[in-house]
């Protein structure tokens, strides 16, 4: 009678741990559930706000990292909860599993460096998918923007993948507005006030032409002489464009200015070279013409 006492006691055990079990699990189950709810809910409310489609898109790609998160941590903790009921020592595995974590690292720190920077980038909002980057001695058209990396392509067509660890500056030539510089070099002997009041008419007959009137946002900024440079004197300008169009707007009012030089007689010079020669030269280079 008393092994039965003590079959059923210990059966009772079993059945009882065995029921601690299924709740941590369908708690565990329903607290992930639950939490990849709620931070779905939350992104789609933030995203309802934004316009921008990359911002929508940054909103979807933090909240998948954050669900992420969310279930490995609530796994973790469930594990660790169902192998104690199990009767399994959890000292030794956590104590290896810091020692092998402690291992992967050291040598895998450039990857977790990748993927923090990643997330900074992300959660910053530093880069976005159709800026054009600058990064190091890269630069193009942000294609893709993940924890990992950042993939660009050049104006050649050319793809590049830089690792996020490896990002330290961040030159984003796609935010708010930009600066079309133009340094344009006029000959010693002309009339700098004409080639700058030129400057302002072929600018103002741009901003009226309908293809280029919502590129450029304001007038051209007259900086002034800003070198004399070894056969030009240098005048630099600048207009505020929108993003991504102060390449395209360069180019056309170069373009426009070289015509509008040539009706007015500027010359645009090319490089020159004056070679003076001394006394004794000259008077043997001349001795030399004069012999039979």
């Amino acid at each position: 009678m008393s092994d039965l006492l003590v079959n059923l006691q210990g059966f009772g055990g079993v059945a009882a741990s065995m029921l601690r079990i299924v709740g941590i699990v369908l708690a565990a189950w329903a607290l992930i559930y639950l939490a990849q709810r709620g931070i779905r809910g939350l992104r789609i409310r933030i995203a309802s706000r934004m316009d921008d489609r990359e911002s929508v898109k940054r909103a979807e790609t933090l909240g998948r990292v954050f669900r992420y998160l969310a279930a490995v941590v609530v796994s973790l903790i469930a594990g660790i909860l169902v192998l104690s009921e199990l009767g399994v020592s959890v000292a030794p595995i956590l104590g290896a599993a810091g020692v092998v974590g402690l291992a992967v690292g050291f040598g895998a720190q450039s990857l977790v460096k990748d993927f923090f920077t990643g997330f900074f980038l992300l959660l910053e909002n530093q880069i976005r998918q159709g800026d054009v980057v600058r990064l190091g001695e890269h630069a193009g058209l942000v294609e893709d923007v993940t924890l990992r990396y950042v993939q660009l392509r050049d104006y050649d067509g050319n793809v590049h993948f830089v690792p996020n660890g490896s990002i330290t500056s961040v030159v984003n030539m796609a935010r708010g507005h930009a600066q079309a510089v133009i340094d344009v070099g006029v000959a010693y002997g002309a009339d700098l006030d004409t080639a700058m009041a030129l400057m302002h008419r072929v600018a103002a007959e741009l901003r009226l032409d309908e293809n280029f009137a919502s590129r450029i946002l304001d007038d051209l900024e007259m900086a002034g002489v800003e070198r004399w440079a070894d056969s030009s004197v240098i005048l630099r300008a600048r207009f505020r464009v929108a993003p991504l169009e102060q390449w395209t707007v360069r180019r056309e009012f170069l373009r426009r200015l070289k015509y509008a030089f040539d009706d007015a007689g500027i010359e645009i010079p090319f490089p020159q070279m004056a070679l003076h020669l001394s006394r004794h030269a000259a008077a043997v280079q001349t001795v030399d013409q004069k012999s039979p």
